[in-house]
């Protein structure tokens, strides 16, 4: 999806570990993976053990020298840094290298303005885009002159504008005040959801963990489901009727990865804030993933940091048609747990079964009998709760149901004021 007509770009990838753990490694896989997505071709890595790292190059000057070796042998056109670069470090690499230098905040990016297909989205992108470069004039240099292609040119970039720092402090406005307006535009939805009583359950979980392939099962969205990193970007609503007969509002959002970039969390508070004001958290984790619990925990800091992290969590153990015996991956966070595969649609059923419990929680258990010319009450009951049995009786319809509680009050009230 991204490959031009031109050669990929040829990068070596470039980590420093500041642990005894083999995190770096496993995150140096995960970044070789977002450049494949952002259409590169991986030649070489190196990563470097260091207390800390190099405040002027990121890596010790020995292994700049071995990096220096590596970029002549491969041909390679840039690196890609595992961390977020300083000004400093960007220039100085590049004094030393002459490549193309890039670290994993670009690269997410890059890849985030190709995906971004809304109006919002593209916002969005750009809006986190020029924070990132207006605190990185000085590094970039003439790199903002975008005269070739490949990574870090996409979005506003590909306009090749001389941008210096008044022209992107304006662009950054104007474009803060268009994000606002698309806030308060989804303040107004979320309102009339609530007016409408439907429960809203928002599926979060990392990247490429089957969140869209899920959405697609139960609701036949028909969104973009790929085997790659963040395949979908702008978030997706639809309704689901329940086994039960509830109806619910389910509402995609972007995958969450490690050492998400500080801008995008920004920039995306509006489309993540779904999660914050949503009834229920799906999580969905990919069960075949190694790091699967390393992934959870991203996930779970994230909305932490999102503010929502109070919510109750169903978690889905996705993937289950990719891998095989008694392995079962737990998640002490989470209310319920369900193993399945979005894919063929295996223990979805449990999965909802799980959801309808949850929801009942939620809720007041009402068992009356309604005389029949209060018959209204009972679609009040059908739209807005869960009915587990009604009877037509003599003396009137016996009802046994499932009720949120401002509802419950409306059903329970006698207009005559007991007369």
């Amino acid at each position: 999806m991204y490959e031009t007509a031109e050669k990929k770009e040829r990068v070596i990838l470039v980590g420093v570990s500041l642990t005894d753990s083999d995190d770096a490694e496993q995150s140096l896989d995960e970044l070789e993976e977002l450049a494949r997505t952002a259409g590169a071709l991986c030649v070489g890595r190196i990563l470097q053990k260091r207390e800390q790292m190099h405040p002027a190059t990121y890596l010790g000057r020995g292994k700049t020298e071995e990096l220096k070796e590596l970029i002549w042998e491969t041909q390679a056109d840039g690196i890609i840094c595992d961390d977020e670069l300083s000004p400093a470090q960007i220039g100085n690499l590049k004094d030393e290298l002459d490549v193309k230098i890039m670290d994993r905040t670009l690269l997410i990016l890059d890849i985030f303005a190709a995906r971004a297909s809304t109006s919002e989205g593209k916002i969005q992108v750009e809006l986190a885009q020029l924070r990132y470069r207006q605190s990185r004039l000085t590094g970039l240099g003439t790199s903002l002159s975008r005269l070739g292609g490949g990574i870090g040119t996409r979005g506003p970039g590909e306009k090749k504008l001389e941008m210096d720092r008044r022209l992107i402090k304006g662009r950054i406005s104007q474009l803060t005040k268009e994000l606002k307006e698309v806030k308060r535009h989804r303040q107004l939805t979320r309102e009339s959801r609530a007016r409408s009583r439907i429960p809203v359950i928002a599926i979060v979980g990392y990247t490429n963990a089957g969140k869209s392939t899920l959405l697609n099962y139960l609701t036949g969205a028909g969104i973009l489901a790929e085997d790659k990193l963040f395949a979908t970007l702008d978030p997706t609503t639809r309704n689901l009727k329940l086994p039960g007969g509830q109806e619910v509002l389910l509402t995609d959002t972007v995958g969450f990865i490690r050492k998400l970039p500080h801008h995008l969390i920004e920039a995306f508070k509006s489309t993540l804030e779904e999660a914050k004001y949503a009834d229920l958290l799906l999580h969905v984790v990919d069960a075949s993933n190694p790091q699967t619990d390393q992934q959870m925990h991203v996930v779970y800091e994230t909305l932490r940091e999102l503010e929502a992290s109070d919510k109750p969590v169903i978690t889905a153990f996705n993937k289950r048609d990719r891998f095989e015996g008694e392995y079962a991956p737990r998640d002490f966070q989470a209310e319920r747990t369900a193993f399945i595969s979005a894919k063929t649609g295996e223990g979805v059923d449990a999965l909802l079964s799980c959801v309808e419990d949850v929801l009942r929680e939620q809720k007041v258990e009402i068992e009356q009998i309604y005389p029949y010319s209060d018959a209204g009450k009972i679609q009040l009951i059908r739209k807005y709760g869960e009915l587990e049995k009604e009877e037509y009786t003599q003396d009137g319809i016996y009802v046994r149901a499932y009720v949120p509680v401002d509802v419950y009050g409306k059903l329970t009230h006698d207009p005559s004021g007991g007369k």
